[in-house]
């Protein structure tokens, strides 16, 4: 049966989704009233979610039941987090109390995508939302950079002038964000791949036909990228790229032509013409003269170290020797890291810009390896997704997946994005999606589930595609017809 145009659960998607559009706005949502608006809106969508699934009374759906290891990985961690405040092992209890909603808000967005987003319909169109939040930072940190304006969404920026930043603070963090929303992007780019024999005008449709509007998008992402001047922003992404790339046109032999020069179109196009013109050279320069330590000749500084992240890092490690097992509470590093930090740090450290050691730190062993196993699980479950060969749709978005994920990572060794909420909350989304690229449906029956006439009548399967297909997610992407039929 047909789900009714107002029906409920569609409310509750449409809040996601303008949840997910609205937490990079305010500063990343790294406040603390915006992070009390992320914790108090996820907290309501899966009120109305559970509510709504009483009423129900339906079996959870496949997606879900597939749910249940991340999501107990999840749990698993904040019952620990819970711990460390009841006990007083934090060392700061009111960071601990606030880091404990933000993981549960984590965990129930988490629940709400994979069940929410079930279906392939509306798996594409949470895909695309994100592509167009992605684009909106980048023009938006783009513009005001080439046009020397230099404004946040409501004030005037004081750090990383002439440096793209969206509607961030740090570059570093628009960098973290436009990783995970290119890996969607290029991941529905792929999704979206015609079938049948390779033919060279499939493979121009795609890069400059009817799906132009996804693929400008994905230029205007890498431009900011490369604006922001992040040095591990943009070496995690195109190192990500340049592995993840590598490995889904060796193992697709049916398909490693028109998948090769899809994926060089990126790495060619984007970086070496377009991102020539703005502003490649001045992020060479910076990686170029990062320096470590001071250069010393006869005895005399001659130049200064320029990067202080090794030294925190040192000046960290004895935190997280002093309690590996339990750690010192979550949140809690900014109260515990200035007694250890030595005369060499001029600056003031609120995180230790590796998020691998400040979970060490805060959670200790008993909290981070679960983050550890549900982070290695969901890879492995892009992964599995990218070596789908029966479906393109599944295919290309557990390569975007596979590649949001491990570009973050190599991100995390140098930055702090999984910290700041909206980067965090997105990042657990792109977890989310690779269990549904997986698991999700193509045809919807009753609560979205498949109707066993599907799986008996090919052609009622492909009539219900052809309906998917026009969608808003058509108009969002510009499908030309060829979309897979699995």
């Amino acid at each position: 049966m047909t789900e009714s145009r107002f029906h409920p659960e569609r409310l509750l998607v449409a809040g996601v989704l303008l949840l997910l559009v609205w937490l990079p706005l305010p500063l990343g949502s790294n406040r603390d009233w915006s992070a009390a608006f992320l914790i108090l809106s996820t907290c309501a969508l899966a009120a109305g979610w559970a509510l709504l699934r009483f009423h129900q009374k339906a079996s959870p759906s496949t997606s879900l039941r597939k749910a249940m290891l991340p999501l107990a990985l999840l749990g698993a961690t904040q019952v620990w987090v819970l711990i460390q405040w009841l006990t007083g092992i934090s060392q700061d209890v009111g960071s601990t109390f606030r880091y404990l909603l933000m993981g549960i808000a984590y965990s129930l967005l988490y629940l709400l995508v994979v069940d929410l987003f079930r279906t392939r319909r509306r798996l594409s169109i949470l895909l695309g939302v994100l592509v167009a939040s992605g684009v909106f930072q980048a023009f938006y940190g783009t513009i005001m950079t080439l046009t020397g304006i230099e404004w946040l969404l409501l004030e005037e920026k004081s750090f990383h002038i002439s440096h793209a930043t969206g509607t961030f603070v740090n570059r570093n963090h628009l960098a973290g964000y436009l990783e995970l929303t290119l890996g969607c992007g290029i991941g529905l780019l792929l999704a979206l791949r015609g079938e049948g024999r390779f033919r060279w005008a499939a493979v121009f449709d795609t890069l400059i036909g009817p799906k132009m509007r996804l693929r400008l998008g994905l230029v205007i992402m890498v431009i900011a990228l490369v604006m922001s001047h992040s040095r591990m922003g943009n070496t995690a992404f195109f190192s990500s790229l340049l592995i993840i790339g590598g490995l889904f046109v060796l193992i697709d032999r049916q398909n490693r032509l028109r998948n090769g020069l899809i994926l060089a179109s990126i790495l060619l196009i984007d970086i070496l013409v377009i991102s020539q013109y703005f502003g490649l050279d001045q992020l060479r320069e910076r990686i170029v003269n990062t320096r470590m330590a001071e250069v010393v000749v006869d005895g005399q500084v001659v130049e200064r170290a320029n990067e202080f992240r090794g030294i925190v890092f040192a000046d960290a490690w004895p935190l997280a020797l002093d309690r590996p097992l339990v750690g010192q509470g979550a949140g809690s590093f900014e109260a515990v890291f200035p007694a250890h930090a030595g005369l060499d740090v001029p600056l003031h450290y609120d995180h230790a810009h590796n998020d691998f050691l400040q979970f060490l730190i805060e959670y200790g062993a008993l909290g981070s390896l679960p983050l550890v196993a549900f982070v290695i699980l969901s890879f492995g479950l892009a992964i599995r997704a990218m070596l789908e060969r029966k479906s393109l749709y599944r295919s290309g978005l557990g390569f975007g997946m596979a590649l949001a994920i491990l570009s973050l990572m190599i991100h995390s060794f140098t930055d702090f994005n999984l910290q700041i909420p909206s980067n965090a909350a997105t990042f657990v989304v792109v977890c989310a999606v690779a269990l549904l690229a997986n698991y999700h449906r193509v045809g919807a029956g009753r609560r979205g589930e498949p109707s066993v006439g599907f799986r008996r009548d090919p052609a009622r399967r492909d009539e219900a595609i052809a309906e998917e297909l026009r969608t808003p997610v058509r108009e969002l992407v510009s499908a030309d017809g060829n979309h897979p039929a699995r």
